[in-house]
């Protein structure tokens, strides 16, 4: 069975995993650095950076030892080179790199994004490959820097059909928690305290942008939470004076109205595109509210449902060694000049 040893490292989450057959996890090590940047409300690239080369090649060697696998035994060597922040993608690309030419193996570059959509094919059971998609699918990433609608043909044929067009819903809700103080990152603590709301309390705006739109914007329903927290100027108040029900009830209200577009535009796309399959991933895809408004819309539609595990719907190393041995198998190697790309 081809072995991929795959890195990770394009933003706050050191990476490394080897992943057997494009499905079989054997290891899957993650340094998350949230305790870094948790005094900064967000991610700060220098010290994400110098935390890369702190601790990849120890994460490598502990990858491999999980495994029980050399270097040697790898197939390939994969990195996600874009998009990310350049400086933490520099340290990824170059690592790779260097293992690449000093084993002659194979460099696979691979997109961290449509990595996200390979995160539903992944497992650790030795029961046998997991049920694949129908193409053409469609696929939805939501994360902190990311929501993005995708028309795909294959897992390597992949055209973005919308994105963003300001912030992304995994930065609304990280956003949202500031405004609240509930602490850093905060999707979890949004999503925790809307148990306890009514999503109904708040009449918060959903985002459609035009008639036809598949992009995204969150600015607006950030800015609608602020007003509704701290009131207009002129009118403010503090945030002591918001008792804990009216929190929880703004908190479901936002959440509610944060996903509402994914549905719609999903909606949107099946009608213009037609699909056989949905595909869920990112970091947002944790969120219950989010997975179960998705799914909905798949059974609407009457075509299966992909989604990752928890343990893989953040940024980690499998899934870019899943999406590697899918680029391998058509022969789409990288040059070893690759080039860590910031933004696509």
């Amino acid at each position: 069975m081809p072995q991929i040893l795959a890195i990770e490292t394009t933003c706050d989450e050191t990476a490394a995993a080897v992943v057997e057959d494009g499905w079989r996890v054997k290891a899957n090590v993650i340094c998350s650095q949230v305790q870094l940047h948790q005094k900064y409300g967000g991610v700060v690239p220098e010290i994400a950076s110098r935390a890369h080369i702190e601790w990849l090649n120890q994460l490598i060697d502990q990858a491999l030892d999980q495994a029980g696998c050399r270097l040697p035994d790898m197939d390939g060597i994969a990195v996600a080179h874009c998009p990310g922040l350049v400086g933490c993608l520099i340290v990824g690309v170059s690592a790779a790199k260097a293992l690449a030419f000093a084993l002659d193996k194979p460099l696979i570059g691979v997109n961290h994004v449509h990595a996200h959509l390979y995160g539903g094919f992944l497992s650790g059971s030795a029961q046998g490959p997991p049920r694949m998609p129908i193409f053409p699918a469609l696929g939805i990433v939501v994360s902190g820097g990311h929501s993005s609608l995708f028309y795909m043909k294959s897992f390597v044929d992949i055209q973005r059909i919308g994105a963003t067009i300001d912030d992304a819903i995994g930065e609304a809700f990280d956003k949202v928690a500031a405004l609240m103080e509930l602490g850093y990152p905060g999707g979890a603590a949004v999503e925790k305290l809307a148990r306890s709301g009514n999503a109904a309390a708040v009449d918060f705006p959903v985002s459609l942008l035009s008639a036809d739109s598949l992009d995204f914007s969150y600015s607006g329903l950030k800015t609608a939470v602020l007003y509704r927290l701290r009131g207009r100027a002129g009118s403010q108040r503090a945030l002591a004076d918001v008792g804990p029900a009216e929190r929880a009830d703004i908190a479901a209200s936002f959440q509610r109205a944060a996903v509402a577009p994914v549905a719609i535009k999903l909606c949107r796309a099946f009608k213009r595109f037609g699909a056989k399959s949905l595909i869920l991933g990112g970091g947002v895809a944790a969120n219950e509210a989010l997975r179960s408004i998705v799914k909905q819309t798949a059974d609407d539609h009457g075509v299966p449902f992909f989604m990752p595990s928890l343990e893989f719907c953040t940024d980690n190393a499998a899934m870019i060694g899943g999406l590697a041995q899918q680029r391998l198998n058509g022969n789409l190697i990288s040059p070893l000049d690759l080039a860590a790309i910031a933004t696509v």
